[in-house]
């Protein structure tokens, strides 16, 4: 049976990777030792979602406390998994803000964390096809040169802009403020891009904007609708920083993502780079997610506005998702906006309002 690495297995995207492809038949080795916890508190544990997954898939899940940055570690995981033919690297620190408080650790994680995956791919498992779960973060504030015009719930470009559909990988990474997060996401990226050049591997960056499920532990600092959810439920107060609360997103599923990078498994590329997302049908912005939150939970979000934005923040970001369907025509996001932000609510209310 062939095998299958995810690292950051308990997270929103490695859980939906173990699910996805334990049932299309793989034996999947999952990294994973809860840095989640460590980076933003017990709610934000992956220990239970690890547990259920062990608990579901006894046969086909086999689940290894291992820190990426331990470069002995992965390599011991590759050397006796078998024969991989497919590493899905969704680990990361995934913070701007808790980067800037812990930047060698946030670089460690994010980029020596990536080398150490791609060295252990091209001893173990060289044909494999290697997955590296980027950002659209790498762009830096690069996106917020657009001449965005301001709506009365959200900022957007004129229709007739070459980006109206979505920003694409041509975009520039130079010349711009990316925050010590986006900095490590950034070098995590060029070496997947690189190994995949230089050494022939298969690799595929994707560059995601915000991604979702009933399985993010979103808090404060990462998980934009999850937390937003929460704070609806539980009645906790929520701050929107910059930007008058227009600042766009488009969000995609972490299951319709997976299955992205599963087309890409079925016909790789060397050094691919795509940005990914569901496109402008699952854009919103803050305001507007507030009041769709507000509408399927039933209850009114307390919120207020901090003025200073977040270093590098984007104002606008949607991805460009033509290429990728281009190259992948098979391939389209099954989740719309509404449809993941009720998936959120009706799988965590009843815990999270146990736990207010």
């Amino acid at each position: 049976m062939p095998a299958a690495v995810v690292t950051g297995s308990g997270g929103l995207v490695g859980s939906e990777a173990v699910r996805h492809f334990v049932e299309a038949g793989f034996d999947v080795i999952g990294l994973d030792n809860d840095s989640r916890a460590t980076f933003f508190g017990a709610d934000a544990s992956t220990a239970p979602v690890t547990q259920r997954l062990l608990e579901r898939y006894p046969h086909n899940f086999r689940w290894l406390d291992v820190d990426v940055r331990d470069g002995d570690g992965v390599s011991r995981a590759f050397s006796r998994a078998g024969a991989v033919e497919i590493i899905v690297h969704a680990a990361a620190q995934p913070s701007h803000d808790w980067a800037a408080r812990d930047p060698l650790a946030d670089f460690h994680i994010n980029a020596s964390g990536t080398l150490n995956l791609l060295e252990a791919a091209r001893t173990y498992a060289r044909d494999a096809t290697f997955i590296q779960c980027s950002t659209s973060k790498v762009y830096g504030d690069m996106p917020n040169r657009l001449p965005l015009v301001a709506h009365p719930t959200r900022l957007d470009l004129e229709p007739d802009h070459p980006y109206h559909h979505g920003i694409d990988a041509k975009m520039s990474i130079d010349q711009s403020l990316h925050s010590l997060f986006g900095v490590s996401k950034a070098a995590g990226d060029l070496l997947a891009q690189e190994y995949g050049r230089y050494f022939g591997m298969r690799t595929g960056c994707f560059r995601p904007g915000c991604l979702t499920g009933s399985a993010h532990a979103g808090t404060r600092d990462h998980g934009f609708l999850s937390y937003l959810m929460r704070c609806t439920v539980r009645q906790e107060p929520y701050t929107i920083f910059g930007h008058g609360g227009l600042q766009v997103r488009d969000n995609l599923h972490g299951a319709d993502l997976v299955a992205a990078f599963h087309a890409f498994h079925l016909s790789p590329r060397s050094g691919a780079v795509y940005n990914i997302g569901a496109g402008r049908a699952t854009s919103c912005s803050i305001l507007e997610a507030i009041e769709l939150c507000e509408e399927i939970s039933g209850r009114c979000l307390k919120w207020k506005l901090d003025p200073t934005a977040r270093i590098g923040d984007h104002k606008w970001w949607i991805s460009d998702i033509r290429p990728f369907r281009a190259d992948y025509p098979s391939w389209k996001p099954g989740f719309g906006l509404r449809d993941m932000l009720h998936e959120i609510h009706d799988a965590n209310a009843e815990r999270w309002l146990a736990r207010a």
